[in-house]
């Protein structure tokens, strides 16, 4: 076993850590980053870059279907070829990382590729080798794909997200396992490329995570799409054979040629020598302070904090955890205004709280909701806007749009919430005529 002292391990390159192994390279620190797989994480490999490669062109059929709606006629023949080819060749290179590790080498920082763990405060054995951090290791290891305890599943060859963006090409029919965000992006792509769809959800409505409005906007969405959702449902086994999916939904069989589960995440925490540093081992998440530190010399970035499993997450608390190793003053840590967007048509994006969350937290609540105004009524664009408020303080906790460009009309929002704008502020903007946003100004005034 060889010893090296170093400034800093970064030990799991997901966005958050290489972002934090290259600045802190560039500032002059003695960086060592280790990963097991591919430089960057999940997010440009087999999340957010190729699977909005896929919906860009998803959407772009079913623009060109809707062109007799508004005036003319078109034909479409869809083509995965095409997207397969993008996603492999401008996306991800396929599936090689070599340009992310120059990027991070250029930057000071010494890559090692191998599987990390801790030994102890400021150190992390990766094969024969221990790095001695003076000032600390920062982890970032993400998450991967989780499957539920189905009777049946492990034993098939079913696909999760990392599978789907592979795809050269695409079967006749598809189960979705899962009605949140990765299994309803997927869900529509697949549809608008002609696979029959079924999206199987435990819960009792699509993206449960947000409002009640926005499950219903989008559920009508996926109907007139021709996607059959089963909310509620209960799996009680799965089966493959003859080149074939069997569920049981309820004592009902659902079959498909494939089978993809999007039932959730797990963090990569297991094995990672959390014992030696005082933690727990089988933390599900790791607690962090305002500077994201997660004990001595420890500190955590991204989905294993538990703070919101999004690329822009990870990102902020990582500039949040290089501040604080360069000695620099804050901002720290905030998260009252943590936004998402489900990249759906409709787009479904939200900020803060929800309605139920917000009386969970026994919050004076008032809400309002409203449509896309006149601009959706133009475009033939259904939607919804709602807004919760603290009444007492007379700020907005929360807000969600489902619409078209729903994360853009959300920026504003966003701003909003995070800085408390005063809703009586609110309601003395202008809002241009006729966009989708304007729409908020009437929901504001139906806040009391």
């Amino acid at each position: 076993m060889t010893t090296h002292d170093v400034d800093v391990v970064v030990l799991g390159l997901g966005p958050g850590g290489e972002h934090a192994a290259i600045k802190l390279g560039r500032a002059g620190l003695d960086v060592v980053a280790v990963e097991s797989r591919l430089v960057g994480g999940e997010c440009p490999y087999y999340g957010c870059v190729p699977s909005k490669m896929m919906i860009a062109a998803a959407h772009q059929v079913a623009e060109v279907r809707r062109v007799p709606e508004f005036g003319g006629t078109a034909q479409v023949q869809p083509d995965w070829s095409t997207v397969a080819a993008r996603v492999r060749d401008e996306a991800t290179d396929d599936w090689d990382d070599t340009v992310a590790v120059e990027r991070l080498e250029e930057s000071g920082a010494t890559f090692v590729r191998g599987r990390g763990r801790l030994n102890g405060p400021g150190r992390v054995e990766v094969g024969d080798t221990t790095y001695v951090a003076a000032k600390g290791v920062v982890i970032n290891t993400g998450t991967e794909p989780a499957a539920p305890p189905i009777d049946g599943l492990a034993d098939t060859p079913y696909w999760t997200n990392r599978d789907a963006v592979r795809l050269t090409e695409l079967p006749g029919s598809v189960v979705v396992l899962g009605g949140g965000a990765i299994g309803c992006e997927f869900a529509q792509i697949f549809a608008r490329f002609g696979v029959r769809v079924t999206v199987v959800e435990a819960l009792d409505r699509l993206v449960a995570v947000d409002e009640p409005e926005a499950s219903e906007v989008l559920e009508e969405a996926f109907a007139a799409e021709g996607i059959q959702v089963l909310t509620g449902a209960k799996v009680d086994s799965v089966a493959h054979a003859d080149g074939s999916f069997t569920l049981t939904v309820d004592g009902q069989e659902v079959t498909a040629e494939k089978l993809l589960v999007a039932a959730g995440r797990h963090s990569n925490l297991t094995d990672l020598g959390l014992e030696t540093v005082g933690l727990d081992p089988d933390a599900r998440f790791l607690d962090t302070d305002e500077r994201m530190r997660a004990g001595e010399k420890l500190w955590a970035v991204g989905d294993i904090t538990g703070k919101g499993a999004f690329t822009h997450v990870s990102m902020y608390q990582a500039a949040v955890a290089i501040r604080d190793i360069l000695g620099e003053d804050g901002p720290w840590a905030d998260y009252r205004a943590v936004s998402r967007v489900t990249f759906t048509e409709p787009e479904v994006a939200s900020v803060g709280l929800t309605e139920q969350r917000a009386r969970e937290e026994g919050i004076s609540v008032a809400t309002a909701t409203g449509d896309l105004g006149a601009r959706g009524w133009l475009a033939r664009a259904s939607g919804v806007i709602k807004l919760v408020a603290d009444r007492e303080r007379g700020v907005l906790v929360g807000a969600t749009v489902v619409g078209p460009a729903g994360g853009e009309i959300m920026s504003m929002l966003v701003t909003a919430v995070h800085a408390e704008v005063p809703i009586s502020v609110l309601r003395t903007m202008h809002f241009a005529y006729p966009t989708f946003h304007r729409a908020i100004e009437t929901v504001l005034d139906e806040l009391v």
